[in-house]
């Protein structure tokens, strides 16, 4: 088991032995208990008080209710205040795999990282549904709490910064509003200047017999990747087979569902600000829906869009 934070990897080892201690214990059972003590409570569950509930201990449900702070009494505020956070355990979740991913492509098991990919994606779906839960919200509505936020903004959200940058979507200068926030900051720099998982996809490319230039495998890792035509001809001669065992096909169109329920959410997330503000600026100091619209104008795996073209 490993615990990510912000883009660094630790074993349960390394967690300091006080906060281990504190950690309640979910005490593990066997299938053969489970069936004893359904056929001694007749099928019902298990009542008896006990101290917390081993569900309370194992999702922690108590704390995560508890995190809902709304600066106003205005009843609207909780729809977004809960939603930024349901969306900021998605940005988290969808992280996670995308780095056991990576690892596994780093590993050169390529059918091992086909199961994290697809549980990424599935998780962007989700996210993309947690815009439902917005749609009331117009400019009025907006409006009557907008103003307590002061210059907090979804584009301050270092995990959203994580999963651009392991997409391949790195701009050193995001990293800078971070640098009050020491171990964030540091966690952005070292998510920065790592391999992204298109970085990695390259890499297993070119291991696979592709001849790919060295500007490409060997470059600043902390800027965005510029599209290179190499990479773009090796994914139109792994479409090329259509065959049930190309794993590589398999994992382009796995990118490419990634990659479109990555650019839905950035689209919702502009027709949200349209909706709830139309053209004012954003509340951290952008342009607002303007600059939303420049920045999904960079593509995630571009190379996967322009082999489309030359197949």
């Amino acid at each position: 088991m490993s615990v990510v934070r912000y883009g660094t990897e630790a074993t349960v080892e390394s967690i300091p032995r006080q906060r281990r201690a504190r950690r309640p214990r979910v005490r593990p059972s066997t299938a053969a208990q489970r069936a004893a003590r359904a056929a001694a409570n007749g099928g019902e569950p298990t009542l008896e008080p006990v101290e917390r509930t081993p569900y309370d201990d194992y999702v922690h449900a108590s704390t995560l209710h508890r995190l809902q702070q709304p600066l106003s009494r205005d009843p609207g505020e909780m729809s977004f205040l809960m939603v930024s956070q349901i969306m900021e355990l998605y940005f988290g979740l969808t992280c996670f795999e995308l780095r056991e991913a990576r690892q596994r492509l780093r590993a050169d098991d390529l059918w091992a990282a086909l199961a994290p990919l697809h549980r990424a994606a599935l998780h962007l779906e989700g996210l993309n549904a947690a815009w439902r839960g917005l749609r009331w919200m117009t400019p009025a509505d907006f409006n009557r709490f907008r103003n307590l936020l002061g210059e907090g903004s979804g584009f301050q959200s270092a995990m959203y910064r994580h999963l651009e940058f392991l997409l391949g979507l790195k701009t050193a200068a995001l990293v800078r509003p971070f640098h009050g926030q020491p171990e964030v900051h540091a966690g952005l720099v070292e998510a920065l200047r790592a391999p992204s998982l298109w970085d990695e996809v390259t890499a297993l490319l070119a291991r696979r017999g592709f001849a790919l230039p060295e500007a490409v495998l060997h470059r600043d890792l902390s800027a965005e990747a510029d599209p290179s035509p190499e990479v773009t001809a090796a994914w139109v001669e792994i479409y090329a087979d259509s065959g049930p065992d190309n794993h590589l096909r398999q994992l382009g169109e796995t990118l490419v569902e990634i990659a479109e329920q990555f650019d839905d959410w950035r689209h919702q997330h502009l027709r949200a600000v349209r909706r709830t503000m139309g053209a004012k600026v954003g509340t951290g100091g952008s342009a607002g829906a303007a600059w939303l619209r420049r920045s999904m104008a960079r593509e995630v795996f571009p190379e996967l869009w322009a082999a489309r073209t030359e197949m």
